[in-house]
């Protein structure tokens, strides 16, 4: 359905009017003969008829376009009154407008925010009528601190509420206990086999020190070995060099008396030992 024609200020051309509802269009269409809708009046008439309503040409909602702009324009500029107007409000605005100025009209009709309540009443008198609302809530007189509604005071048992929130905190946190406790053992059995892990990778590395160390011992007791060895035939060597070269100075000893004629080279123990040597 459009806008009422008897909410706007002056006159109206034709060609703005649903040619269905025969009111001010809103949310408009236009089928291709020109002849323009409001979309909730030809949805609803499509639904049964497959042709116009003014020229009965064929139509379906696939050809169906938005208003021309030169028509938008004109709509849109229309002079309309405030549907509250009958209320009080007086405000008169553009059709373009008018939707933003309904929603925060202090004559606007709205529900009451306690919960339960089934009034509707102006925004401007939305606080006096909170105030006395028999569904609002208030804190306990006597102490418990639990909202209750005025119809419900008869009702209202402290001990009771009391207990029952109780309850429910008992409950709230043994699901919060049992939660951390789950996430404990997540954490642990993780902490637990990442601690095996590294465990067995010490152990391994321990076992592959323990190996080099010992192969370190083995070769460092043949090294030993090796230079005892050689310490040994380095002692025999020089014990043999000093008796070579006193075989050698018994020898030339004896050379120099032979050149002299004054005795002849007896000295047969010092060669034998050379022989013996080679």
């Amino acid at each position: 359905m459009g806008y009422d024609i008897d909410r706007f200020v002056g006159y109206v051309n034709e060609g703005l009017l649903c040619c269905i509802c025969r009111d001010v269009l809103e949310d408009p269409l236009q089928a291709p003969c020109e002849h323009a809708f409001c979309t909730s009046c030809i949805h609803g008439w499509l639904v049964h008829h497959s042709n116009c309503p003014e020229d009965r040409q064929p139509l379906d909602l696939s050809v169906l376009r938005p208003l021309y702009r030169y028509m938008k324009n004109d709509l849109n500029q229309l002079q309309i009154h405030c549907r509250n107007r009958e209320c009080g409000c007086e405000m008169v605005c553009s059709l373009e407008s008018i939707d933003r100025h309904e929603r925060e009209c202090e004559c606007s009709r709205v529900p009451c925010s306690n919960s339960g309540c089934p009034a509707r009443v102006e925004r401007r008198n939305l606080d006096s009528h909170l105030a006395v609302c028999e569904y609002r809530s208030r804190e306990c007189p006597k102490g418990c601190g639990y909202a209750i509604l005025s119809a419900d005071d008869a009702q209202h048992n402290c001990v009771a509420e009391l207990r029952t929130e109780l309850e429910l905190l008992r409950s709230e946190m043994i699901c919060r206990m049992e939660e951390a406790k789950h996430e404990m053992e997540s954490r642990l059995d993780s902490q637990r086999k990442h601690m095996v892990q590294k465990e067995s990778l010490l152990q391994n590395q321990i076992e592959e020190l323990k190996s080099q160390m010992s192969r370190m011992s083995s070769d460092i007791r043949t090294l030993l070995a090796t230079e005892r060895q050689h310490h040994q035939e380095l002692e025999q060597a020089q014990l043999e060099k000093l008796e070579l070269l006193e075989l050698v100075k018994t020898l030339q000893e004896d050379c120099w008396l032979t050149r002299d004629g004054s005795k002849k080279a007896t000295h047969v123990r010092p060669l034998t030992r050379l022989e013996s040597m080679k």
